[in-house]
């Protein structure tokens, strides 16, 4: 069998200096995978010339003496330091891969954590109390709350008529939450709540026992977060092995 000639491994020289097929194939395969875009002529067109243009500018960088610079050492190393952890880290997973086990344990322990009740409410928020018994005052005599809810100084729920959708007591800061529960759905709050953001007027709306998503929806997030784990327990060994001084 005849041997390839040297040149048909190569996609280009560049004053002299060749670029190997290899290379383009590499860009090729990471550029789809991370763009999802088909593999095509024009890619691959597209791709060689920026490869091209590289290695010119490198040539350059090269002839100018800028790889010699201590700034650019530092960078060098930094870089290289960078790859080899990265492709430690890479090799760890492949001999520690997430299981099914491990992502089902990591999202039964959040999906407990989360377990409880949600509240529904709406909420008025202005800077003084005289504000806030003013307004409470208006609602009693029949105005809406949705549409005095629009001069709100929480700008993110203004629009909304006030309303905060569904979130656990905990999200809330204390006084806020123990008026809201203390609330049955359509009930208010009577008198002004006191908080650091100011005096709040709230309604609750609804209660609900806490939504969770299925598995099959976050699948992929419980198992990153499976992942991550695992590296910082392998960092944290090494870490505690080490002799610092």
């Amino acid at each position: 069998m005849a041997a390839v000639p040297a040149m048909a491994q190569n996609v280009a020289t560049v004053n002299g200096k060749a670029i190997p097929s290899a290379k383009l194939e590499a860009a090729v395969q990471q550029y789809t995978a991370q763009s999802r875009q088909p593999d095509s002529p024009e890619l691959r067109a597209a791709i060689k010339k920026e490869l091209i243009a590289r290695e010119v500018l490198l040539q350059e960088a090269m002839k100018q003496g800028v790889g010699m610079r201590p700034e650019v050492q530092a960078e060098l190393d930094k870089a290289r330091t960078q790859i080899m952890v990265n492709m430690m880290m890479r090799d760890f997973l492949k001999k520690n891969a997430v299981t099914d086990a491990e992502i089902q344990k990591e999202y039964d322990t959040a999906k407990a954590a989360q377990s409880g009740k949600e509240y529904r409410a709406r909420h008025i928020l202005v800077d003084t109390e005289k504000e806030a018994t003013d307004i409470i005052a208006k609602l009693k005599g029949g105005a809406k709350f949705e549409d005095l809810a629009k001069g709100t100084k929480d700008t993110g729920s203004a629009a909304n008529g006030g309303d905060l959708g569904f979130s656990a007591p905990g999200s809330y800061v204390p006084e806020f939450s123990q008026a809201m529960v203390a609330l049955k759905p359509g009930e208010m709050t009577q008198t002004p709540v006191k908080s650091q953001f100011g005096y709040h007027i709230i309604r609750l709306e609804e209660v609900r026992e806490a939504q969770f998503p299925p598995l099959e929806e976050v699948k992929d997030q419980v198992a990153e977060a499976v992942k991550q784990r695992k590296l910082i327990t392998f960092r944290d060994n090494l870490m505690n092995k080490a002799v610092v001084k």
